[in-house]
């Protein structure tokens, strides 16, 4: 064929493959020889190849037809240019007439592939592109190469620089890199046309390959001239036109670009044989729903025969070809190629042979001698003897450093994501350069002329959506998405491509997890500065620059300062591992670490409003909204709290709320932008919207946690009218945002209570409430355009009202419960169900222990005399009905220990209720009402219902003994009501006394004496008195009973053993010295009145002994009360700055000296009568004597 230096001259025609009859190979069922690769032994030196058919559109392989010698191949066969059964549905286009690749065609590979780009693959290129590059030490020709990086993974396309410029001439595109081109490079740059040889050459190999197909047909003379020059022409017309260079952006996003303006070949393509995906990339990972066909693939299409995964050494790449493949009979798969006998193979036709066959996995080459047309002879190499021929030896582990060499080159240099590289080499120079085209083209006034543009921003989203649509996916390639995401998004006009910019801004906010714990934060690597746009590499620099390659520009006159790197002579490639080990080179995105909550969830609604910008700025009808400032806060509808009715007014409010919430069941749609349901604007904004409530509702909660409840109440107000505009748009409301719905009002209810319990830093709270940042004000603009927002203004007003913010909260939690009842979410999230009525049964409580407070406020406000009013009546009605609610909120959810307490809190208000009655009535006839008795008894239920309640002390002890004691306090009131103000208008004396007894008992078997805790001294002191106050009553109910001696003796008893309990517990206690020594001066009385009705001295000796013997032990107390006393006169003196203290609360001076007196009285009585006695004792005794 001639002694070409260019691999092109020798190598089969690389057309655009047709891709009708898709078939698709499994590694099993491959047309090509052994798909899982092979180990191929080449002059001793082994080179490691494998290579794995991904896709191939060819028929199965026929054996080639063996032409007879002296055939003429100038003749054309019956066959030529026709449709063929061995040809399959691919028709011509696999022997077509053009080796010339389209320049997007790794793009099209991509789009097919998008799984192997950016993380496993290093390369994806057509294989003349991978030839060429690993021939630059052996040729003298000119290399002109477009580079991308997405990943790991650099795309390699032909950047035709005569196309480009025959393009520019007609269009006025790429001006700027032509006069960068004739300034630098070539200042007298012309077209070259190729010559007549070039176009004789290439038809007798297409006629010679249709010979090949069918041997049978007769070679045919050519009619005419016209005839004969219709190949030529044809040839000549693909060269020229089929790079098919897009218009750069001049298409609206939304029309697909012609299938013609794609297609190469010199037969066009049927509109069935355009398949836009096949099966290795899996349906969904299309994103059909995002993009029509003209966003999404810009036309570029996959239009190689086969593609496929081939290992080179440890060099991965995707790799189109369209090389003829035969076979049949001895040979299963060979490799035809057409020589002319006078021009012996050199080198470069040599490694062209190897490399096809190699990446095609085919184990035998035949070669097909001609002169002059003539068929000569056959010849039959195989693959591993190729790089042995004569005149073509080289070696394979110079290849293999050539092709690491110049990966390595790539990698380091091509380091910014979404530019366009430009890897050029001069036709006969040994430099190669390497040139930034994206930096070149921002210099002049339109940086959207570079044509690469959008097909590259196009794969860096395909490539990030595809990872994130992997549901295993590690966190460790979130910084690498990232970076796809914002390299995709600076390419793009935002006026232009809306649609993905709002995509790929929804995409960046979904990376960061919202509610992802600071364990994980912690172990994130840190922050690379230059992430969003490149990647840093880890390898370590080499001490020798020499051995490091030479990057950068330096003395040489060669160098360019414009270039990005250059190799300063391409015999350096040949040098092993001269530029660093691919194995080094390794992309490095990291994550920003984001250190707290709050700074993740600004990230994320930076994100989420820039993609609302690009929505709002799509959608036609903006000219019927009212202009609006985002700078400016919008003004809410705010109404006068007392126009609004307090808790009435929300009764409305909840009303109107659960009727839009069941209509949303219904799928009403309303939108004030005009947006249409559907629509990509439709769903992306329901998505952001969504994405911007649940990063407010972080917000909020982590306020909450930091105690800054007015910044939290701002942001679930934000979270949920966000929500309202979401419900607005929504036409089919799921479950899972109903329950984001339940959980924002259970949050809001958590922050009005705590806003109500801590009112006395309400001015701080309410700052924090009305500050709004420029970010929230445009978000919230963007939400105007489609709603009024207010919704849910009934739940985040900042009231100043205690009462109207507890009913606030109430009202949250019961909307958060209604809702849960919608779709069955209750029992889909029983723990968040469990949560809410807790709440519930907690803010009932809070609410009625209000009323239940104010009722006693004015309790005690009200003159003793007067009656209960209505107003504490409507206070206790209130109290009552929250406590009810509450008790059956837990209840449900088998809360013993919180239904317990409300059990508690509800006998507690039983109480109040019976103080409120005892002050009806003249105090000097007061006595023991009816409906004291009532409320008491009352109580009492509602406290043992409590004890039932919890079953046993184990379950909670401290709540099981506060309702012990309270149980103990209600039986001890009603018995001293009792017995102090004895209804005796109703009831006899005796039923009376039995009743304040049995009272007292029960007080005494709830009250806890020996049990080691904080209110043992109560108890004791509880027990003590009761002790006292039954042997009080005993002792009354002996001085003052006529008759019965039985019952006497009885009381008798009784009230001798409750006075030495009483002494005995009042002995344990340091604090009731004056308790103690009354209780042993009424022993002395008892004993004094016992010893009136004895008739013998002895039996009043006896007694009078041990009524002393009580005065003595009375020691214990009056020291007791001489420790206080000295205690009390010592302090002012300790503390001349304080005023004298007042007398202990326990000890008063009064009382003491009261006790004093009667102490003496009694001690001198009971010595006089213990004179008197003994002395008329003794006697009788003299008198007996």
């Amino acid at each position: 064929m001639g002694d070409s230096k260019e691999a092109g001259a020798e190598s089969p025609p690389a057309g655009a493959a047709a891709r009708g009859g898709l078939s698709l190979l499994s590694q099993g069922e491959s047309e090509e020889p052994s798909a899982q690769g092979s180990a191929l032994f080449l002059g001793g030196n082994e080179v490691k190849s494998r290579a794995v058919v991904k896709y191939s559109s060819a028929p199965p392989r026929t054996a080639f037809a063996r032409l007879e010698e002296k055939t003429d191949l100038k003749l054309p066969p019956a066959n030529w240019l026709r449709e063929s059964a061995k040809l399959g549905p691919a028709g011509t286009t696999i022997l077509g007439n053009s080796k010339k690749s389209k320049p997007f065609s790794s793009f099209g590979m991509a789009y097919d592939f998008i799984d192997s780009v950016g993380n496993d693959v290093d390369v994806v290129s057509d294989s003349e592109n991978i030839k060429k590059l690993l021939k630059i030490p052996y040729s003298k020709s000119h290399v002109s190469m477009a580079v991308h990086r997405i990943g790991r993974t650099l795309l390699l396309d032909e950047l035709d620089i005569q196309e480009l410029f025959m393009r520019s001439s007609q269009t006025g595109d790429w001006t700027w890199l032509k006069e960068f081109y004739q300034r630098l490079i070539d200042q007298k740059w012309q077209r070259k046309k190729k010559s007549k040889e070039h176009w004789y050459q290439k038809a007798i190999l297409s006629k010679f390959l249709y010979y090949s197909i069918n041997g049978d047909g007769a070679a045919q003379p050519v009619p005419s001239a016209a005839e004969q020059q219709g190949p030529s022409s044809s040839d000549q017309a693909t060269d020229s036109d089929g790079a098919s260079w897009p218009a750069p952006f001049e298409m609206p996003s939304s029309v697909s670009e012609d299938p013609s303006a794609s297609s190469q070949g010199s037969e066009p393509l049927e509109p069935s044989y355009i398949v836009g995906h096949v099966a290795s990339a899996p349906k969904e990972q299309n994103l059909t729903t995002l993009f029509n066909d003209g966003e999404n693939s810009q036309g570029l299409k996959n239009d190689f025969v086969r593609n496929i995964l081939w290992t080179f050494e440890d060099i991965h790449m995707l790799v189109g070809s369209n090389m003829p493949i035969f076979g049949g009979g001895r040979y299963p798969a060979v490799s035809l190629r057409l020589r002319d006998n006078n021009k012996p193979i050199n080198v470069l036709t040599g490694i062209d042979y190897w490399l096809d066959n190699l990446i095609c996995n085919v184990p035998e080459l035949v070669m097909c001698f001609h002169v002059n047309g003539i068929v000569q002879k056959y010849e039959m190499i195989k693959t591993e003897e190729i790089p042995n021929l004569e005149n073509s030896n080289f070696s394979t582990k110079v290849i293999k450093d050539i092709a690491q060499n110049i990966l390595s080159f790539l990698k380091s240099n091509c380091t910014k994501e979404g530019h366009t590289y430009w890897l050029f080499k001069a036709s006969g120079s040994d430099i190669v350069k390497l040139y930034d085209l994206t930096t070149l083209c921002e210099e002049t006034e339109d940086k959207y002329q570079n044509p690469f543009t959008m097909p590259v921003a196009i794969l860096l989203y395909k490539v990030a959506c595809n990872m994130m649509m992997k549901k295993n996916q590690n966190k460790k390639h979130y910084g690498t998405i990232r970076t796809l995401l914002l390299n995709c998004v600076k390419l793009l006009d935002k006026s232009r491509h809306p649609q993905i910019i709002a995509s790929a801004n929804y995409m960046l906010s979904e990376l960061f997890q919202l509610d992802e714990p600071k364990k994980e934060e912690s172990s994130e690597s840190p922050l690379n500065e230059n992430s969003d746009e490149s990647y840093s590499e880890e390898e370590e620099e080499l001490a020798d620059s020499d051995e490091n390659g030479s990057y950068g520009t330096g003395s040489d006159p060669s160098d360019d300062n414009k270039a990005v790197a250059i190799i300063k002579s391409v015999g350096e490639l040949s040098v092993p591992e001269k530029y660093k080990s691919i194995h080094q080179i390794r992309p490095s995105c990291t994550f920003p670490v984001c250190h707290d909550t709050e700074e993740r969830c600004r990230l994320v609604l930076s994100y989420v409003l820039e993609g609302l910008k690009s929505v709002d700025s799509s959608i036609k009808k903006e000219s019927d909204l009212p202009a609006a400032d985002p700078n400016t806060p919008i003004p809410l509808k705010y109404e006068d709290e007392s126009t609004r009715g307090g808790p009435e007014g929300l009764e409305k409010q909840m009303a109107l709320f659960l009727d839009k919430m069941g209509s949303l069941q219904k799928g009403n749609y309303s939108s004030q932008s005009g947006m249409i349901p559907g629509s990509w604007q439709h769903k992306m904004k329901l998505q952001l919207i969504l994405k911007s409530s649940k990063a407010y509702y972080v917000l909020s909660d982590a306020a909450m946690s930091l105690q800054k409840y007015g910044r939290a109440l701002r942001y679930i107000k934000l979270a949920l009218q966000s929500h309202d505009t979401y419900c607005c748009l929504c036409t089919n409301m799921l479950s899972e945002v109903l329950l984001f719905l339940s959980q924002y009002l259970t949050l809001c209810g958590d922050i009005q209570l705590m806003l109500a319990q801590n009112a006395n830093n309400r001015a701080a709270h309410l700052e924090e409430f009305n500050y709004q940042t420029k970010e929230d004000q445009e978000i919230l603009h963007s939400l105007h355009r489609e709603s009024p927002c207010q919704g849910f203004a009934w739940a985040t007003d900042l009231s100043t009202d205690l009462e109207s913010q507890l009913s606030v909260s109430c009202k949250c939690y019961e909307a958060a419960n209604e809702i849960l009842q919608f779709s069955d979410l209750k029992s889909q999230n029983p723990e968040h169900y469990v949560q809410v009525l807790k709440r519930m049964g907690n803010i009932r409580n809070e609410i009625g222990v209000f009323y239940m407070n104010q009722a006693a406020a004015l309790q005690s406000e009200r003159v003793v005399s007067k009656s209960v009013s209505t107003a504490e009546q409507q206070l206790w009605k209130k109290s009552f009905s929250c406590f009810e609610k509450g008790i059956h909120n837990f209840e449900s959810i088998d809360d013993a220990t919180n239904a317990a307490l409300l059990l508690c809190n509800t006998g507690r208000l039983m109480r109040i209720c019976a103080q409120a009655h005892c002050g009806a009535g003249d105090e000097f006839k007061r006595e023991f009402s009816p409906e004291e008795g009532l409320y008491y008894n009352k109580a009492v239920d509602y406290y043992l219902k409590a004890l039932r309640s919890l079953g046993t002390r184990d379950i909670h002890p401290a709540v099981w003994d506060s309702v012990n004691w309270e149980l103990s306090t209600t039986y001890f009131t009603m018995a001293t009501l009792q017995q102090d103000y004895a209804p005796l208008s109703r009831k006899a004396q005796e039923q009376i006394e039995k009743e304040v007894s049995e009272a007292m008992m029960k007080s005494l078997k709830h009250c806890d004496v020996d049990s080691v805790s904080a209110r043992q001294p109560l108890c004791q002191y509880r027990a003590a008195t009761i002790h006292h106050r039954l042997a009080s009553m005993y002792h009354s109910c002996l001085r003052n009973q006529v008759g019965d001696e039985h019952l006497r003796k009885q009381h008798r008893v009784l009230a001798d053993l409750h006075y030495s309990k009483a002494v005995k517990l009042f002995q344990l206690l340091k604090d009731a010295p004056c308790e103690l020594l009354r209780v042993q001066l009424e022993r002395v009385a008892f004993a004094e009145f016992q010893m009136t009705s004895q008739n013998s001295n002895v039996g009043k000796l006896k007694t009078l002994s041990g009524a002393l013997d009580i005065m003595v032990r009375t020691k214990h107390a009056f020291q007791l009360i001489r420790k206080e006393l000295v205690e009390e006169f010592d302090q002012p003196k300790s503390d001349e700055s304080a005023p004298a203290a007042d007398p202990s609360p326990g000890l008063s001076r009064e009382e003491v000296i009261k006790l004093l007196s009667i102490f003496e009285s009694r001690l001198s009585f009971l010595l006089l009568q213990s004179i008197k006695l003994l002395s008329s004792t003794k006697k009788k005794m003299r008198r007996h004597t």
